[in-house]
């Protein structure tokens, strides 16, 4: 139930579900709003739109619904492509996303699943849901990201989890033009090890988009079927999965991305030709369902990679096989669970980037939890104007 308090007969907005549920473009500046922008992080990043507490209901319930499918055993691959919102906080939205709806979905595993895996493949950090679990073992967090003068700036490999979740946090910082065999040659291996020694009970995927070759925002060198070949490797260890959506700036290839990586989780491989239908010009001027990578540099060294994949193979092997989790009543599932909660004040800083390599930098428990990042926010904001429908073609895919 949404509750306000109010002053001189107007409902004023007391927690960030009350903003969400009656903030709108028109009242955005109003006495009753003005006020909480800064407080939820509302604004230049993340505006307000029509529609945006629907929005947030959709994306937020189909990943909590997803978890209930797994939990009831109802199916053993859920899909929320509206989901993967994973920069947002508990009380602060952050770069576009508004509610965390995979933190609020691995709640809801984890009333049924003693561990559960989360793994982001988003160009960027995994920052609110690391930030979520931290200090749990019962959630392992494993992001493949840019790291560097990159939003959000954090996702450090020294990063590792604090108290209960030491070594529970894994972060695989990488440079730009990742392609499709680096990116395998990380992924698998460390995600098998996780598998061998984790073994978790139910898997989370972050599928964002954004790692794609030619993407607005991203500068990584990914193929769609590079992208899916982490899905499909997961897929492999048949453990209940849930695979969400996430970032993803050139829509026509987001669209692409997300139906082919529908039919790996299905189990079927669909014709590269697209059939007609009324967005079929958007495709062009090539019409099918896979894209060349572009003639991107890699940036990531063998003797980078290499050392990457050697640092966090020792961080694996630090953690205890399986840690146990008591026995307990399992809460309803239409109950969350309480928990003992830390202050966020008291939790580890996350390392921000300081312009150095991630092997070079200082450890210091201090650092700056945020940094500005204006040349990046202008970037977001302009992408951010321009994603309109029309700008789902580029010049020559324009349909005449």
């Amino acid at each position: 139930m949404v509750e306000s308090s109010s002053v001189g007969g107007a409902s004023l907005p007391s927690g960030p579900d009350d903003f969400l549920a009656s903030v709108t473009p028109d009242t955005l500046h109003d006495h009753t709003h003005a006020r909480h922008l800064k407080r939820f992080n509302v604004g230049e990043d993340c505006p307000v739109f029509d529609g945006i507490f629907e929005f947030c209901q959709a994306s937020a319930g189909g990943s909590i619904g997803a978890a209930v499918k797994l939990n009831r055993q109802d199916a053993d691959i859920a899909v929320n492509w509206a989901g993967g919102l994973h920069h947002a906080k508990k009380s602060e939205a952050s770069g576009f996303c508004y509610v965390n709806d995979i933190v609020l979905g691995i709640l809801e595993l984890l009333k049924v699943h003693r561990r559960v895996l989360y793994v982001d493949i988003d160009i960027h950090h995994g920052d609110g849901v690391e930030e979520a679990f931290f200090t749990t073992d019962r959630v392992m967090t494993v992001s493949f990201h840019k790291f560097g003068d990159f939003f959000p700036g954090t996702g450090h490999i020294k990063d590792i989890g604090a108290n209960q979740g030491k070594y529970y946090a894994l972060n695989v910082p990488l440079n730009d033009g990742m392609d499709d065999d680096s990116f395998r040659g990380l992924f698998r291996p460390i995600v098998h090890k996780v598998m061998e020694v984790y073994q978790p009970d139910a898997v989370v995927l972050q599928c964002g988009a954004d790692s794609l070759a030619g993407d607005r925002l991203g500068c990584f060198n990914l193929s769609v079927k590079g992208h899916a070949d982490c899905l499909r490797y997961l897929r492999s260890f048949n453990v209940p999965l849930m695979v969400l959506g996430g970032g993803g700036y050139t829509i026509r290839n987001v669209a692409r991305c997300w139906c082919y990586e529908t039919a790996v989780a299905v189990g079927v491989e669909p014709e590269n030709k697209l059939p007609y239908n009324e967005y079929f010009e958007y495709f062009g001027p090539d019409y099918t369902l896979h894209v060349e990578p572009s003639p991107l540099e890699n940036q990531n060294t063998p003797k980078d990679l290499e050392k990457i994949r050697n640092l966090l193979l020792e961080q694996l092997s630090r953690l205890p096989h399986s840690p146990s989790v008591p026995f307990q009543i399992t809460p309803p599932i239409t109950e969350a669970p309480e928990e003992a909660e830390e202050p966020m004040e008291k939790r580890p800083k996350p390392r921000i980037w300081s312009g150095q390599e991630y092997d070079s930098d200082v450890d210091e428990e201090e650092k700056p939890r945020r940094q500005s990042f204006n040349a990046n926010i202008l970037t977001r904001d302009h992408a951010r104007g321009n994603i309109k429908e029309e700008d789902m073609m580029d010049g020559d895919d324009a349909p005449s």
